[in-house]
């Protein structure tokens, strides 16, 4: 009984001992599916087009003619300035300019009274009826009084530019959209004063909405793969599911540290490695239903390559390339055996590969060893 019971024992310990199955390999099937290499980015929204309308000329804002969200047009009022001391400044160049034209009206006709003067005393020094000195002093007169004239004509163009500045300045107090567009942002208050001393306050901003600018921020180890004219593609936040598409315009030849003054030199700023480096790559994508708006994140992909109905594997399956360009992989036939296969590949951004020559649909492809009690097969997703 006892050796009955050692052998129970021993048989069942036998059976508990695990055994290598060389057959239990992770697998995926070659699948047909759309594939693309794209250079991934962090991006920021703007208006195509933002304008800041400011004061030009300083005094207290008398009045606002729009709200934040309006809808304007180029010519259309945004504020008023209490223009007070411009029609005050305009009433004293007016009657400055006409003030220097009466002078110049009383010196033509001086001119005339000293011109028939010089006239008369060269006929009478011709007939010796007046001394050579009286006749050089009506010279004179009369050469200073064409003298006096030339002065005034200045001085009225002196003063007519005056005018038209006062009268420019006047126009200042009242500021109009420079262009079509939304206001965005209203700075200033009713009542409140401001001053265009020394920069020009300013009071709203407008933007164009109907066209977003994406700024895609690329890391210097992607730049070099990218270019004017690839196709592009981005998400939001709110609408993850939504692809939103354009075509990249350009890439900022400098990187966007440089928009940034800062006291350190080039060489303290080159030598710092730390520092990530990143190019602006800028496109637009139309936004008519305005879902898109200023300052917005997006995760940006450019399209290096695509391919559509390509033949994919994952491309962790992919073995050693050979000197031809070509790559290894294990594939199982029916029986579960592994066997080598030399494949063309194409696009592969390190997720999935694209075969174009030495597999079928269908074929399973071995991407790892399988642990015990994982699923031997396990298709994947694009």
């Amino acid at each position: 009984m006892a050796v009955c019971l050692a052998l129970a024992s021993g048989a069942t310990l036998g059976l508990a001992r695990p055994t290598k199955d060389p057959t239990l390999f992770a697998t995926a099937p070659a699948v047909v599916a759309d594939i693309e290499e794209t250079v991934i980015a962090a991006g920021l929204l703007e208006a195509s087009r933002m304008v800041s309308v400011g004061a030009q000329v300083s005094g207290q804002i008398r009045s606002l003619h729009v709200d934040l969200g309006d809808e304007v047009k180029a010519g259309d009022l945004i504020a008023e300035i209490d223009s007070t001391t411009q029609q005050n400044d305009v009433r004293d160049a007016r009657a400055a300019l006409t003030a220097a034209r009466a002078e110049r009206s009383m010196e033509l006709a001086t001119l005339k009274r000293m011109d028939l003067a010089f006239a008369r005393q060269k006929m009478m020094l011709a007939e010796d009826a007046t001394s050579q000195a009286e006749f050089e002093l009506a010279e004179a007169e009369l050469d200073a009084t064409r003298a006096r004239i030339e002065a005034l004509d200045a001085q009225i163009e002196q003063r007519q530019t005056r005018l038209d500045t006062t009268l420019a300045n006047l126009g200042y107090t009242k500021i109009r959209a420079p262009m079509d567009g939304v206001v965005v942002a209203v700075v200033v208050k009713e009542g409140q004063t401001v001053n265009a001393m020394q920069a020009a306050p300013t009071l709203v901003k407008l933007a164009q909405l109907d066209m977003m600018t994406v700024h895609a921020e690329i890391s210097e180890a992607d730049v070099v793969k990218i270019e004017a004219g690839q196709p592009v593609y981005f998400t939001i936040l709110g609408k993850p599911e939504k692809r939103f598409t354009g075509t990249l315009r350009t890439i900022e030849p400098a990187p966007k540290s440089l928009e940034i003054e800062t006291s350190m030199s080039s060489a303290s700023t080159a030598g710092n490695s730390n520092n990530a480096i990143y190019y602006n790559a800028l496109f637009e994508v139309p936004n008519p239903a305005r879902e898109l708006r200023i300052s917005m994140t997006a995760q940006v992909y450019i399209v290096l390559n695509a391919a559509t109905a390509a033949l994919t594997i994952p491309s962790v399956a992919l073995g050693e390339r050979t000197s031809d360009g070509r790559y290894t992989v294990r594939v199982l036939d029916a029986q579960r055996a592994p066997s080598m296969r030399a494949v063309e590949i194409g696009i592969n951004n390190r997720d999935v590969a694209q075969v174009i020559h030495g597999l079928h649909a269908g074929e399973q492809v071995i991407v790892g060893e399988a642990a015990p009690g994982q699923n031997r097969s396990s298709p994947f997703l694009m």
